[in-house]
């Protein structure tokens, strides 16, 4: 049975207060767990079923602070609908530096304002689909350790860095060479354009796009076009970002 204390501690976390108190955020689910495990992230607790525990023990470190818990118990003390398998409590990353050479020789992901966490999620997952150095947030983005953005990462939380700027006061400081796109129905056809993994790829959000500012930074702005007899309005940001992404890829 899990401690009245550790309930109240790990139901804290479901709120960014908390985690910012705590210095720690929640992963959930045996598969999302077993990613952790395998990553440089500080585990604080883990939780799990028997069953789990038995057929995992191959992954499960030796000093590893592990409490068996029921099916129920996990559910209750976690934001998913039923977990039947694992929780765990985490230490959140210390952010490392921002090498200010980086979007010279890579591409950085720049999320605007993009305050959905599931979206947030996908984005992280596809920034660890085509190995980019990391993601900067605007302060205005959902949270990176937001149970939701965790879950729909999909293991991404653990291996891509992430980093919180002003891009309206950040994006001007790069150097002059780097190349700033951005997503506008105005832009040029992406895929006549031959692009390269460099430079730094901003999302704004879906319902407003980019903030003015940022969108002044741009140096290039890219459109994707809709294809014959299409009606669709608009496109999720993510799958926006995943088209776009894939453009600067195609020719590596």
């Amino acid at each position: 049975m899990v401690s009245k204390a550790l309930g109240k501690y790990v139901q804290s976390l479901h709120q960014k207060k908390y985690r910012h108190r705590h210095g720690a955020f929640l992963v959930e689910g045996g598969k999302s767990v077993l990613e952790l495990l395998s990553s440089d992230l500080e585990v604080e607790h883990v939780l799990a079923t028997a069953e789990f525990i038995d057929q995992n023990r191959a992954h499960l470190p030796a000093r590893l602070p592990l409490s068996a818990a029921t099916e129920t118990e996990l559910t209750q003390l976690g934001t998913l609908a039923t977990n039947t398998t694992a929780l765990a409590v985490v230490r959140l990353p210390a952010e490392t530096p921002l090498p200010l050479t980086l979007p010279e020789s890579a591409l950085l992901l720049a999320l605007d304002e993009v305050r959905d966490p599931g979206n947030l999620g996908t984005l992280l997952r596809l920034a660890d689909w085509y190995g980019l150095p990391g993601v900067v947030l605007s302060p205005g983005c959902a949270d990176a350790y937001a149970p939701k953005t965790v879950a729909a990462s999909m293991g991404a939380f653990a291996r891509v860095r992430v980093w919180e700027r002003d891009l309206a006061a950040w994006l001007p400081t790069l150097a002059p060479a780097v190349g700033i796109f951005g997503a506008d129905l105005e832009g040029d056809n992406v895929h006549r354009l031959s692009l390269h993994p460099a430079g730094v790829l901003v999302m704004g959000s879906e319902s407003h796009g980019l903030t003015p500012a940022v969108a002044a930074a741009l140096t290039r702005r890219l459109h994707i076009p809709r294809g014959a007899g299409g009606q669709a309005e608009s496109l999720n940001v993510a799958i926006s970002a995943a088209i776009l992404l894939d453009n600067f890829f195609r020719n590596e």
